[in-house]
């Protein structure tokens, strides 16, 4: 049985992954190219006095029209520039950036099944159809809504503080959330879910790595609209990943 449900979230991995993929290339791969425009765009030459009423209206003839022709390209924004920036990531290992990001995807699809299989497995609590929504949801918060209190998800372009202190309190942030979900959700003692709540705050009362300067050339708003678009695709990954895993154990168990 434990086999099978290894294979269940192996699979559920996988198709979480593609799932994933495709909402990122939805939403959040838009925003991230569009915040690197910001990263390498030089400051214009102020325009004379006597144009800038016609230069104005130009950009917004050629913005209105670039619009219109990115929206019937076949093209997608995430592979516009593949051709012009291939020293800078744009292909890797003779891999489109697509390509890259949904093999990434995949394994972490894969490896993040996995680990809600062992959690399952060691609290002796399975992964059902009626349940797998809600184990999605406690892996979403423990790995990404908890530790973005303190670290939201950041653009390319915008400050930060040191990668050890920030890689440190992340990965304190998802052993101390894990612990007091644990406690909250699979205890039913008074007790154990007030220390739960405890542990969950304590990271964010310690406070997370800072970067000394905020200032940046990517608009705040654009990292906000961010934040929103990848911890949503996040939680559609973590559902898609426990309804499927509870789905297969199911089919599993009734095989049995």
């Amino acid at each position: 049985m434990i086999v099978k449900t290894l294979l269940a979230a192996l699979v559920a991995g996988l198709i979480a992954g593609v799932f994933m993929t495709a909402a990122q290339e939805l939403r959040v791969v838009p925003l991230i190219l569009h915040a690197e425009e910001y990263e390498v765009k030089e400051p214009a030459a102020e325009p004379p006095a006597t144009t800038e009423g016609q230069q104005h209206s130009s950009l917004n003839r050629s913005s209105v029209i670039g619009e219109i022709l990115s929206a019937l390209s076949p093209v997608t924004p995430a592979y516009a520039h593949e051709g012009e920036h291939e020293e800078e990531g744009g292909i890797m290992f003779g891999m489109s950036r697509f390509s890259g990001t949904l093999i990434a995807n995949l394994v972490a699809g894969a490896g993040f099944g996995l680990l809600l299989a062992g959690a399952s497995l060691a609290f002796n609590y399975p992964i059902t159809m009626r349940n797998g929504a809600l184990w999605g949801a406690c892996g979403w918060l423990t790995v990404h809504l908890l530790p973005a209190i303190g670290l939201p998800p950041e653009l390319p372009g915008f400050p930060a503080a040191d990668l050890h202190d920030r890689q440190i309190w992340w990965i304190a942030t998802i052993a101390f959330s894990a612990a007091g979900l644990y406690l909250i959700v699979l205890r039913g003692e008074i007790l154990a879910k007030i220390i739960g709540l405890v542990l969950i705050a304590a990271p964010h009362a310690y406070g997370a790595p800072q970067p000394s300067d905020i200032s940046s050339p990517v608009p705040s708003v654009l990292g906000a609209e961010f934040a929103v678009a990848a911890l949503a695709t996040t939680l559609a990954f973590w559902i898609v990943l426990g309804v499927i895993s509870g789905y297969l154990n199911d089919k599993f168990l009734k095989s049995a």
